[in-house]
């Protein structure tokens, strides 16, 4: 049996990943949303992120001599603080779980142990948090999770850093919206960018999103700006092809130390 050209896993046949597939072979999973981005961007806007840089990182990978594979990507998943917003489709957060759980007994089935979780939308980390030490126990598979992590604008536009977001770029801002501009520019409407930054948590010290001492519960449309939250204003393809090019470096790099990483302490 001839070796497979591709590394979508899903175009194998069953004996051909039966064959091909060891203990060494890393599964990349992309993890995205059908969720309400403004009139911006696209409600497939996380999915797209998701399923095309994971492309992208499994091939770079691949060519750097790793044993990787990558699934086809989930599309809906937990995104219910949109859920007040036509177009979001979303599943609950044990649902969610419950396909992770499932997706891990599959591929236990297969001569692979590893799999990583390549997500794009903020509200998947937490079930994806559990669901790692789920698989794990479960299925005795070795576990991750990378995020698509694009950057806030910092407030230095001449050196290509966009807006001054104050770290609050969640949700179709600058980095997010540039990024779509290369991977996507005919889906991203300019006409309407329009800086969504709430003053009431620029001013706060403790209480924020991810990484804040303090989190809170919040929905979309509690701060008053149609369900964003960044500034996509200087938002370019040419900065989202700078971010890809990152993204891409350093999902290489994590890939790389993931197939070498054992929990003992040792080296797989």
């Amino acid at each position: 049996m001839s070796a497979p050209a591709t590394r979508e896993l899903a175009e194998l046949t069953g004996p051909q990943a039966a064959a091909t597939l060891t203990a060494n072979s890393i599964v990349v999973l992309p993890v995205g949303s059908i969720e309400h981005h403004g009139d911006y961007l696209p409600l497939a806007t996380d999915l797209i992120m998701a399923d095309e840089m994971s492309r992208r990182v499994v091939e770079g990978a691949a060519a750097d001599g790793l044993d990787v594979w990558r699934l086809p990507p989930l599309a809906y998943t937990k995104s219910d603080e949109h859920a007040w917003a036509p177009g979001t489709f979303w599943i609950e957060g044990e649902e969610l779980l419950a396909t992770f759980r499932s997706i891990g007994r599959s591929l236990a089935a297969t001569p692979a142990r590893t799999i990583v979780l390549y997500n794009g939308h903020g509200g998947n980390v937490a079930p994806m948090g559990i669901a790692l030490r789920d698989l794990r126990r479960r299925f005795g598979l070795r576990t991750f999770a990378m995020n698509v992590a694009v950057p806030a604008g910092d407030g230095d536009p001449d050196g290509a850093g966009g807006p001054d977001e104050h770290g609050l770029g969640i949700h179709g801002g600058w980095g997010e919206t540039s990024l779509l501009m290369h991977l996507r520019p005919e889906l991203v409407h300019e006409e309407h960018f329009t800086r969504a930054i709430p003053p009431g948590l620029v001013e706060r010290e403790q209480i924020g999103f991810a990484g804040a001492p303090v989190q809170f519960g919040w929905l979309s449309d509690d701060f008053g700006f149609g369900g964003v939250l960044g500034d996509p204003t200087g938002a370019d393809a040419a900065a989202g092809s700078r971010i890809a090019s990152d993204l891409v470096s350093s999902g290489v790099a994590a890939l790389r130390e993931i197939s070498t990483f054992d929990p003992a302490g040792g080296v797989a």
